[in-house]
């Protein structure tokens, strides 16, 4: 994904820094204006807040306007977890009034990465131990920017969304009230918040009025990222989006790895995505349509499901295929194309200019000998009197004889042995 513009912004203040003594930066200076603290004259009052709030406000959004850093705990929507862009609110200290707060770059099972301001007295990146996050905050209403890859992405979701159907509270479903797909304990994590007693049914009402757009980020988030399918040819993708939305990731990407004949540990990484790069890839979809099947059948609850699980998988496996044609017929046009384009080049190389032909030259030496003595005199070309007198008319029509026999014989050998045809060839007579 494409990052978020306020994280553009962060990246461009990469590096302004405190001066030393009593002097400011004036840059620093501007995170506090852009605020709405232009009282603010100094840049060793704490600027972590007014750094991210800046950022937020030059990419249209608003922002606490608060110096706290924990004012963002209440800002913006909940993340359940790390994302790209997302604003990282820490703790500081035992202080509860304390913290910091900065834009998420990379994170790990113990650290977080976070571009921030006033991280070493300056705009950097730096690492902070997991154990000191308070929460994840997004902008309200902010969507991510697309990329090539999501394309793919909408693509398979629009299949797993004709898949899913609408609201469903099934009694026999192990997922309890579910609502495009999304299941409410699904949706309550996307929201940061877990089921009790007393917001259940305030979330069912949620869940009942999700519409697609909403579903969207959960997918996204859920599914898409940690199974790894935009890093998978698209046929497999599709299949394996689809089995990690009912069968879940960490199922997904073991299946996978059986179809592809890789270690499975249900942690999809090189080997299992240059596997797939590099074996045939209908023949992988295939067998993890089987793979799949096979494990509904195993379900005990399949007497209930079955029939609808094993049609998912038949018309996924139909869609994964019309992906491939699809690859399939893109690559002979590429192919034919470039095909047409060699033979067009070929054809141009293998024709000549008609002056490097003998089959010509013959032509022209048979006419200036034996028609040029006939119709010289009408154009200014004579043949004198003195000319003949000198080498007397046997010997002229000996010459010309000659003449004519070696252009017969040019003309007839060089046809003989001409192999590529006549092209044009610009030239260009100077005066």
């Amino acid at each position: 994904m494409e990052q978020p513009a306020w994280l553009e912004h962060a990246w461009r203040e990469a590096g302004v820094r405190e001066e030393p003594g009593s002097a400011s930066n004036d840059r620093i200076l501007q995170f506090f204006r852009d605020v709405g603290h232009q009282t603010v004259t100094s840049d060793e009052v704490a600027w972590c807040a007014a750094f991210v709030g800046a950022c937020l406000e030059r990419s249209g959004f608003r922002s606490t306007r608060s110096l706290l850093a924990r004012s963002y705990l209440e800002w913006g929507e909940p993340l359940a977890k790390a994302r790209i862009g997302a604003i990282a609110v820490l703790s500081r200290g035992s202080d509860p009034g304390q913290g910091h707060v900065g834009f998420v770059i990379g994170a790990t099972a113990e650290e977080l990465f976070l571009l921030g301001g006033n991280q070493q007295n300056a705009v950097s990146v730096q690492s902070f131990e997991i154990d000191r996050l308070l929460g994840f905050r997004w902008p309200a209403g902010a969507v991510e920017k697309s990329s090539a890859t999501d394309e793919l992405f909408d693509l398979a979701l629009a299949h797993v969304l004709e898949m899913e159907g609408g609201w469903t509270n099934d009694p026999h479903d192990p997922g309890g009230p579910t609502n495009l797909g999304i299941t409410l304990g699904v949706y309550a994590a996307s929201k940061g918040t877990t089921i009790t007693d007393a917001n259940r049914e305030d979330l069912i009402g949620e869940l009942k009025r999700l519409d697609a757009a909403s579903a969207r980020p959960i997918y996204y988030e859920r599914y898409w990222v940690p199974s790894r399918a935009a890093e998978l040819p698209p046929p497999i993708a599709l299949m394996h989006f689809d089995a990690a939305v009912n069968h879940g990731v960490g199922n997904a990407a073991r299946m996978l790895q059986q179809a592809l004949g890789v270690a499975v540990d249900g942690e999809i990484g090189p080997e299992t995505l240059g596997a797939a790069r590099t074996h045939p890839v209908m023949e992988t979809v295939h067998r993890y349509a089987d793979i799949r099947r096979a494990r509904y059948r195993s379900l005990s609850h399949f007497w209930r499901f079955g029939r609808g699980w094993l049609r998912r998988v038949d018309r996924t496996l139909a869609a994964a295929e019309r992906l491939g044609d699809a690859a399939t017929k893109a690559s002979r046009q590429l192919q034919k194309g470039a095909g047409q384009m060699s033979a067009t080049e070929g054809a141009a190389a293998d024709s000549k200019w008609w002056g490097h032909s003998m089959t010509i030259w013959g032509a022209i030496i048979t006419a200036a000998s034996t028609v040029l003595p006939a119709i010289g005199p009408l154009v200014g070309i004579d043949i004198t009197p003195d000319l003949v007198n000198e080498f007397g008319d046997q010997v002229t029509n000996v010459l010309q004889a000659i003449g004519g026999l070696i252009g017969i014989i040019m003309t007839i050998y060089g046809r003989t042995r001409a192999s590529t045809g006549l092209g044009r060839k610009q030239i260009t007579l100077q005066l």
